[in-house]
């Protein structure tokens, strides 16, 4: 009997159909082979449409847009962005403008641009020229 031989492609593709995140990390994919190795395969499954890069190592699974059937966020790039800053153990809370908000001190609505974190973030997340802003809270 034969056995089936399964590229590292094969591998990621069907771990990502596995996940129930919409967001990956490369670290998610650290045992199945080196480095460059995963890279490269995250970087063809975006260029066939089935992840969107939204930062270093922080990929998006992808949804058909509607209108032009072209590869779209699932959710908010601030929702996203803040399952990715849990799944990498940061903790984050409201901001500042938020908790003003939320509390009735202030009638201006928060853009949703900026997410209260308890570390340093040395990272950029974003997608399609808008970009997230951290602001430490505590």
């Amino acid at each position: 009997m034969k056995s089936r031989q399964t590229t590292l492609l094969s591998q990621v593709r069907s771990r990502i159909d596995r996940k129930r995140n919409a967001v990956v990390l490369r670290q998610d994919f650290r045992d199945l082979g080196k480095y460059d190795q995963v890279g490269r395969c995250l970087l063809r499954l975006v260029k066939e449409g089935r992840l969107i890069k939204i930062g270093q190592g922080i990929y998006v699974r992808a949804a058909v847009s509607p209108l032009d059937e072209q590869p779209a966020l699932p959710k908010s790039l601030n929702s996203l962005a803040v399952e990715a800053m849990q799944k990498m153990g940061i903790p984050t809370g409201p901001t500042a403008t938020e908790r003003d908000y939320n509390e009735g001190k202030s009638t201006q609505v928060p853009t949703g641009r900026t997410i209260g974190v308890r570390k340093r973030v040395r990272r950029h997340i974003g997608y399609n020229g808008y970009t997230m802003k951290f602001e430490h809270v505590t």
